[in-house]
């Protein structure tokens, strides 16, 4: 996805709470390979179970993704906005995976978003229209999906 964007504040993570942070990011760089409608139903299994995630789980989850990797911090949305999910999923809770596409000028972008406000994102994402969600809310499967 591409968004022009300054990179992300990055802190410093103890030790200790960085493992599942490096395997959210790990996973993530796996995933976003992949066609989008498998990204999709890889994140769509993965969030089954989960409580819809707060804001303030989820803006860690970001700032922890954020802090160990500097591809996440910079222009790689669709990794961050995946291995923050996972990082979520990681602890119980899943927030809203969202992307979408821009046309003046065009943009795609990935992020989260809990009761429809994106969690740490600089701009507006109300300027994109909505392409795919993966919700914290279940639906039941279509048929064929």
């Amino acid at each position: 996805m591409s968004q022009p964007m300054v990179p992300a504040a990055r802190s410093r993570l103890p030790l200790r709470r960085r493992p599942p942070v490096l395997l959210a990011t790990a996973a993530a760089r796996l995933i976003v390979t992949l066609k989008p409608h498998r990204i999709r139903r890889v994140l769509s299994v993965v969030r089954r179970g989960a409580a819809p995630a707060t804001a303030d789980e989820a803006l860690a989850a970001r700032q922890a993704v954020v802090a160990v990797s500097a591809r996440c911090a910079g222009e790689g949305c669709l990794q961050r906005s995946v291995a923050t999910a996972l990082l979520c999923r990681m602890r119980g809770v899943w927030p809203d995976w969202c992307t979408g596409v821009r046309t003046a000028p065009f943009r795609a972008h990935a992020w989260v978003e809990v009761d429809g406000l994106p969690v740490g994102e600089p701009h507006r994402s109300a300027a994109y229209h909505r392409m795919m969600v993966v919700s914290a809310r279940e639906a039941p499967d279509r048929p064929g999906s």
